[in-house]
């Protein structure tokens, strides 16, 4: 379907961006923030769980994330922070889940599979973590993938009669039937994605599959979550703007997005050429018909983020810019130059979020209006300390003396090198400008980790990778490169070298005031 186009903004300089938004240095910092999702000063960690040690091919949801979320708590950090965790497709990108409700059944904790009798011991041990310590997407999908559908067929015929599971299917109902038809509709067509689907010739069988692994990924989900709040820890949830252009959201609801009568898009997501990419980035996913989500009130988005707290005490819109305008790239371009602002929804949907405990994630160029619509819907924005130093800090939300309290402050991001990366690449202008705020950086990682946890903001992330001080070879994720993502974990030497360390960031965290109550 083919929808009426936005009006059209006008393109924002680079000069314009880089001048807004960041109080003087001296601006009194210390006002009062009210904040729906961090009603108090707080401070967490951020790992996607993928990158947990184990036995398996794969971080998961078991044994080692309850010991990570002890080590955490010990430490005196109250959130566990995780990128998205939707079933991945092509590209093995968290940020291209195949489907924003449904969960990703390579993070099931295959012991709980086997105490359930859905796994023997045999087929487990053949999943054994590989040698080079990093997750193998090439053996998920060929290995772990069977496995698992083994195990969800063994689940249909052990759950039929289940309370639980009958309990989860009517709640859920909303998404799941489509989800489980469009997956088993995709694994039956060897899995192509064509433009239309009709998803009422789904196999039966592997529809139930579907719901089995759905089933128990919210199980194991739940369970993580109640133990973490047990131990004073939350989650920070993290929520894409955008949807997969081969995905269940837009091939089962075409009508919500910039489609044309064969399903194929219209035009594209990406940004422009900014700090990440010379090219912009061409992100390929399909654009909302923004005056069909407005007619309904915003129908779809309610439905997904209060799916989404289900699962997170608190959720990071991804790309807020998009919210405010949106690049819009005409579909076939090569790169992300070819693209054009128009206007996005604005307060009317933030308006329908109202209250939540949303923060916006407003990275990157930005146009004079973001920060506003930020600000007018009472949401904080992001301060990432390794972009404060590239150049002169006047008008830098990201320059320390520049951070307010409606901020949430990072050392870096899943997108972002390690700190410890970063500054053996940094230019020695860069270095200057670090080393006149913090002296001499033997140890950059505490340095910016001290930084971010002492600074105004209403809160602290960490990146695991910076509170072990890991170099380059940790980096999670490099955005514009199509290959390499992703795949980095934890080993159970860093594990155990992390709780070694507990000690000494809770007295971190206690002389910057973060320790929760």
């Amino acid at each position: 379907m083919t929808s009426a186009r936005s009006t059209i903004s006008k393109p924002i300089s680079a000069e314009m961006s880089a001048s807004r938004g960041a109080p003087a240095a001296g601006t009194d910092v210390d006002k009062p923030f009210s904040c729906q999702a961090f009603p108090k000063r707080s401070a967490g960690v951020l790992l996607h769980p993928t990158a947990l040690p184990g036995d398996g091919p794969v971080g998961s949801l078991g044994a080692e994330a309850r010991r990570f979320v002890d080590i955490i708590a010990a430490a005196g950090f109250s959130w566990w922070q995780v990128c998205p965790l939707g079933p991945t497709g092509y590209g093995d990108s968290p940020y291209q889940a195949l489907s924003v409700f449904a969960g990703n059944p390579y993070l099931l904790d295959l012991a709980d599979l086997g105490a359930r009798k859905l796994l023997t011991p045999e087929e487990i041990a053949s999943l054994r973590r590989g040698s080079d310590g990093r997750t193998d997407y090439g053996r998920l999908w060929n290995q772990l993938r069977p496995t698992l559908q083994l195990a969800a067929r063994r689940g249909a015929l052990i759950l039929k009669q289940n309370a639980a599971f009958q309990r989860f299917r009517e709640k859920q109902a909303g998404w799941l039937d489509a989800w489980c038809r469009f997956s088993a509709l995709r694994e039956a067509n060897g899995f192509t994605a064509p433009d239309k689907w009709t998803i009422d010739d789904a196999p039966s069988g592997l529809v139930a599959e579907a719901e089995v692994l759905q089933f128990l990924f919210a199980e194991q989900w739940h369970s993580l979550r109640e133990y973490a709040h047990g131990k004073g820890v939350r989650f920070f949830g993290d929520e894409p703007i955008y949807v997969s252009a081969d995905g269940c959201d837009a091939k089962t609801r075409p009508e919500l997005f910039q489609l044309d009568e064969a399903g194929r898009p219209v035009a594209v997501a990406g940004v422009p050429p900014d700090y990440f990419a010379a090219d912009g980035q061409l992100w390929g996913n399909p654009l909302y018909s923004w005056e069909r989500h407005a007619a309904d009130g915003f129908a779809w988005w309610k439905a997904r983020v209060h799916h989404d707290l289900e699962l997170f005490d608190a959720i990071r819109i991804d790309h807020f810019r998009g919210i405010h305008d949106f690049w819009s790239v005409p579909a076939g371009a090569p790169n992300a130059r070819e693209g054009q602002w128009f206007d996005g929804p604005g307060l009317a949907f933030t308006g329908a979020l109202a209250g939540l405990p949303l923060v916006a994630e407003d990275l990157g160029l930005l146009s004079p209006g973001v920060d506003v619509l930020r600000k007018d819907s009472g949401l904080p924005g992001m301060s990432v300390l390794q972009f404060g130093f590239g150049g002169p800090p006047e008008g830098n939300p990201h320059f320390p003396t520049n951070i307010t309290a409606d901020r949430v402050v990072y050392t870096g991001t899943h997108d972002n090198d390690t700190v410890v990366g970063w500054y053996a690449q940094a230019s020695a202008e860069e270095r200057t400008r670090v080393e006149a705020v913090f002296g001499a950086m033997d140890a950059p990682h505490i340095r910016l980790a001290e930084a971010a946890l002492a600074s105004p903001g209403i809160a602290a992330f960490i990146p695991v990778q910076d509170l072990l001080g890991l170099g380059a070879e940790a980096r999670f994720n490099t955005p514009g490169n199509p290959q390499g993502n992703w795949g980095w974990r934890m080993s159970d030497l860093q594990l155990t070298t992390l709780a070694a360390t507990a000690g000494a960031w809770k007295q971190r965290l206690k002389a910057a005031q973060r320790l929760s109550a």
